[in-house]
């Protein structure tokens, strides 16, 4: 780990179950991080995946607010990752390789055996990172449908 590392992560709570409380910097976080869409309400998102026990979004806190966060889901036979966000400040310090950490860890909890994310094809920045913790193209196709 390097000295950046170590000195952003030392002062960053562990990861924990989101509260009422925080999910106006969860949604201002992945506002900031550019993740959120006009298609998909980030309330409804972070309502639903608190809403049962195969799906959560766990949060980390700096100095009482919301800095990084993970929406961990298992579909029933795999787990998901999505709205992987590191505070822009604090990216490139560990954090997000943490908050990927913490959602393996709820969805290996959960019984899931392995670990899927989705990346926009115009993000390779990121898709660089994943590739570095070891997540690998799975040579598929996703198609969707609106109702």
């Amino acid at each position: 780990m390097t000295a950046r590392a170590t000195s952003v992560l030392t002062d960053i709570a562990d990861f924990a179950e989101i509260t009422d409380d925080d999910v106006p910097g969860v949604v201002a976080l992945w506002q900031e991080c550019g993740l959120t869409r006009p298609w998909n309400d980030p309330q409804v998102d972070i309502a639903d995946a608190r809403r049962g026990p195969t799906s959560t979004v766990l949060v980390a806190h700096q100095g009482g607010a919301v800095v990084a966060s993970v929406l961990a889901g298992l579909d029933g036979h795999r787990g998901w990752l999505y709205y992987v966000a590191v505070a822009p400040a604090l990216q490139g310090g560990g954090l997000g390789r943490a908050a990927v950490a913490a959602g393996e860890d709820w969805l290996r909890a959960a019984g899931a055996r392995k670990v899927q994310l989705m990346v926009r094809t115009t993000n390779a920045q990121v898709r660089g990172f994943y590739e570095r913790l070891g997540y690998e193209d799975q040579a598929t196709t996703v198609l969707g449908r609106w109702f």
